[in-house]
C-alpha cells in the first residue's frame, strides 16, 4: 500500500471514529484496526494522536461548517434572518439522524484542559462557525453582530446537547427562541 493510501485510510478512520465516539474515547489501536495499517504505520503519518486529531478538527470544520451547514443554510433560505433561522432547521434534520453522534467539537474541547491543542482546534472551530453567524447577523441589520453571535451560538450549542439528551425537538424550541431573539432587535422572518 503506498503512503498516501495509508494516509487517507488513517484519516478516514479516524474522521469515522472520533465523529461517532469523541476524540478522547478512541485509541491509536483502533484506528489503526479500522483503517487496516500497523500501528507503526499510524505513528509514521500522525507521530501522536493529538495530530491525528487535529487534523480530523480541520477536516470537520471544512466538511460540516463549510460544506455541509453553510450551504445547507444557503440552500434553505434567501435572506439573512431566515438564513439565521434556517441554521435550526438543518440541525433538526441532523438531529432527526438515527446516527446522530452529537457534536465532537464540543465533546473535543470539554474534553481537553485549557492551552491544549486539541482544545484550542475545537474553539477555533466554533469561532468559525460564530463568524458564519455574525456575518449573517450583520447582513440582517444587527448593530451588535458579535454580541448576537454569541447569543445565537448559545442556541445552538444547547440545542446540541439537548438533543443529544434525546430531545428531537431541540432544534425546533431554538428556532422559536431566535425567532424571539430576531423580534427583539425588530428583525422580521416569515420562519
Amino acid at each position: 500500500m503506498d503512503e498516501s493510501a495509508s494516509r487517507g485510510r488513517i484519516e478516514r478512520a479516524a474522521y469515522e471514529l472520533f465523529s461517532r465516539h469523541g476524540v478522547r474515547a478512541v485509541g491509536v489501536d483502533t484506528i489503526a484496526a479500522k483503517a487496516g495499517v500497523a500501528k507503526r504505520t499510524l505513528y509514521k503519518h500522525y507521530p501522536s494522536k493529538d495530530e491525528l486529531a487535529l487534523a480530523f478538527l480541520r477536516r470537520r470544520e471544512e466538511l460540516w461548517a463549510r460544506g455541509w451547514l453553510q450551504a445547507e443554510v444557503e440552500k434553505r433560505a434567501r435572506t439573512p434572518s431566515e438564513q439565521l433561522l434556517a441554521i435550526f432547521d438543518v440541525f433538526d434534520k441532523w438531529f432527526r439522524r438515527a446516527d446522530y453522534e452529537g457534536c465532537p467539537i464540543i465533546k473535543a474541547m470539554l474534553d481537553h484542559d485549557r492551552g491544549h491543542p486539541v482544545r484550542e482546534a475545537a474553539a477555533s472551530h466554533l469561532a468559525t462557525v460564530r463568524s458564519f453567524v455574525r456575518q449573517l447577523a450583520k447582513h440582517a441589520g444587527v448593530s451588535d453582530a458579535d454580541g448576537f453571535a454569541h447569543q445565537w451560538q448559545l442556541l445552538m450549542k444547547g440545542s446540541i446537547v439537548s438533543a443529544c439528551e434525546g430531545d428531537r425537538e431541540a432544534a425546533r424550541r431554538a428556532k422559536a427562541l431566535g425567532s424571539l431573539l430576531l423580534a427583539r432587535l425588530g428583525i422580521t422572518s416569515i420562519a
